[in-house]
């Protein structure tokens, strides 16, 4: 199915419809990002226990990314 296809059958939807479809992939997107986010966390503390992660004020860490 063409992403035009997918639109003109939203277009097709009760109103209602459209609601809950609207919420349910906003509430898809927010635990998409809550994945990613401790996806990224997890990743930061293995980087702090494995001593490679960098520390520094944001322009010493340009500064050290520039070397």
């Amino acid at each position: 199915m063409t992403l035009q296809e997918i639109i003109n059958s939203i277009e097709n939807l009760l109103t209602e419809e459209r609601e809950y479809l609207f919420e349910f992939l906003l509430q898809q997107r927010i635990e998409n990002r809550r994945v990613e986010i401790l996806a990224n966390a997890q990743e930061v503390m293995q980087a702090f226990k494995d001593g490679t992660a960098k520390r520094g004020s944001v322009d010493d860490l340009i500064a050290d990314d520039k070397i």
